[in-house]
């Protein structure tokens, strides 16, 4: 079996050993370092299966670093930070991360973590690669959305919503299952970051185009309707 070859950006010197021991001996490949510029430079170079990134890093700051790898890649970002505010969670998965694990953490959720990552990345490349509802595309290898001829911008967890719906169309998804499926996890305890991000997607394709696509079954989810 090929190792999964892993970069860990990280300024906690003992954190970043601990955990790059753990990752070895789980059968990874780690390549450890300790400031964002150099962190993004092995990046440039290299060839990783996944990216740990701290959010406070110096020279460069994990958010900047997934902000300019997703320019370019689709791999597995997950954030590992101090920081545990739920506005500090939204920049993280803003800029592009898969997910996002607060210090101090036990490593088997790490580990946890990575194995969902993984997962999704591989069912995102084995399904279709276009998908329609009316007039909305979704093209998978190019990660675009257009409505129409007219393109959408979305951010990185927008599009993995609207592609989780999408997919499902007609069927109607839990809070807890759109929870599991786009962002990898659940919440502890109450959270409206699902609702938060469906009326960012409404905002930017049901109302820009007049168009009525996401659905709300009340108490229940949301679904994406095909007419």
């Amino acid at each position: 079996m090929i190792q999964k070859k892993i970069l860990l950006i990280e300024d906690e010197v003992k954190l970043a050993r601990f955990v790059e021991l753990e990752l070895r001996y789980e059968g990874y490949d780690v390549v450890v370092c300790h400031d964002g510029r150099e962190g993004l430079a092995l990046i440039n170079e290299g060839d990783f299966d996944m990216l740990l990134l701290d959010l406070m890093l110096p020279g460069l700051t994990g958010i900047e670093i997934c902000r300019r790898v997703r320019k370019t890649s689709n791999v597995p970002i997950i954030m590992l930070t101090a920081k545990d505010e739920v506005i500090d969670k939204v920049a993280g998965l803003d800029s592009g991360a898969d997910d996002y694990l607060t210090k101090p953490f036990a490593i088997e959720e790490l580990l946890a973590r990575m194995r969902v990552a993984f997962k999704h990345c591989e069912d995102r490349t084995s399904k279709k690669v276009h998908l329609q509802v009316q007039d909305l595309q979704i093209d998978t290898e190019k990660r675009a959305v257009t409505v129409g001829n007219t393109g959408v911008e979305l951010t990185k967890k927008e599009y993995e919503l609207l592609l989780y719906l999408v997919q499902n169309k007609n069927i109607v998804l839990t809070r807890e299952q759109i929870l599991n499926e786009v962002w990898g996890y659940s919440y502890i305890g109450e959270t409206n970051v699902v609702d938060v991000y469906v009326r960012y997607l409404r905002a930017k394709i049901d109302e820009a185009f007049q168009k009525k696509f996401i659905h709300t079954i009340r108490g229940v989810g949301y679904y994406v309707k095909e007419e």
